[in-house]
């Protein structure tokens, strides 16, 4: 009978906890490393702009903690690395200079030095361009005849070559921008050497003093000695010279005069050709750039 009696219903409640990846404990220990990690990282900035003597008292501070709590203070001259009202952003640039970095100061310094180095070369390379010219002179039965007239010297600005007026051998013709045939020649054997250097060429016309002949009010020396620079330009060019290396061509009358001593001096009649150096080619350049910005100012 006893086995016939009912049993009591067990109902057993399994309770499921969420968790393993499925869970949200891992993006609170990542947040953690990320805090950490960003923290680490403006540590390390922050050491980076101190000097090393701050440095070595943030390590002594370390070091004996005691002795700066016992002294009342950071222990590693609070002045020096706190920044008092008024003082530099320790995230500004100035000042701040990277080990092995070379300062603004020695940049320059570099700077000069490379440019001077450059001028130097520079220099060399025209003196050999200036024998070769000279050599040409010597050697060419079309330039001999007039190695008086042709005078080569370096200036401040360049190489430059003259090709004067003799009293009775003109380079061209009376009053006139019509090229003499040796004055041709002359400047077509020229041409092709002045190409063995890149530099920037300046090309100008000159008249003595004398006023223009045909008494033409119109028609003066200036746009004499204009024509006369524009005739050798395209002579050059025949002969050779690369034209992107004309930088400038202009005619200067008797303004500035070979033989100052002397306005009515048929040497005072010439074309000069000068091959820039940078500095000028640069001056050159800028002439204009610096006028408008002086009007911009105003």
């Amino acid at each position: 009978m006893a086995d016939k009696e009912p049993r009591p219903i067990v109902i057993k409640r399994i309770k499921k906890v969420a968790g393993g990846h499925h869970g949200g404990a891992w993006k609170i220990a990542y947040a953690d490393f990320v805090t950490a990690m960003m923290a680490f990282f403006l540590l390390m900035w922050l050491l980076g702009t101190v000097d090393s003597g701050k440095l070595q008292g943030i390590s002594e501070y370390f070091k004996t903690p005691l002795n700066a709590a016992l002294a009342g203070g950071s222990g590693i001259g609070e002045s020096a690395l706190i920044l008092q009202g008024g003082g530099k952003d320790p995230t500004a640039d100035a000042g701040l200079v990277r080990k092995g970095q070379p300062t603004r100061d020695k940049m320059k310094d570099v700077e000069k030095m490379a440019r001077a180095a450059q001028e130097k070369l520079e220099a060399a390379q025209m003196r050999t361009l200036k024998d070769k010219l000279e050599k040409l002179i010597d050697n060419s039965s079309k330039l001999r005849p007039f190695k008086k007239q042709l005078l080569i010297d370096i200036t401040s600005e360049g190489l430059r070559i003259q090709i004067v007026d003799e009293k009775n051998r003109p380079m061209f013709a009376l009053a006139s921008a019509e090229l003499q045939a040796y004055t041709r020649d002359i400047l077509r054997e020229i041409a092709p050497v002045l190409n063995d250097m890149p530099n920037r060429i300046s090309l100008s016309g000159h008249t003595d003093a004398h006023p223009y002949a045909s008494g033409n009010k119109n028609y003066s020396n200036w746009e004499l000695s204009s024509e006369r620079a524009n005739a050798a330009r395209r002579t050059l060019v025949a002969g050779g010279l690369e034209e992107n290396r004309l930088m400038r061509v202009i005619g200067l009358s008797s303004a500035v005069l070979l033989d100052p001593d002397d306005a009515l001096n048929p040497i005072n009649r010439r074309i000069s050709i000068i091959l820039l150096s940078k500095r000028a080619e640069e001056a050159a350049a800028n002439e204009g750039r610096r006028q408008a910005i002086t009007l911009a100012s105003d």
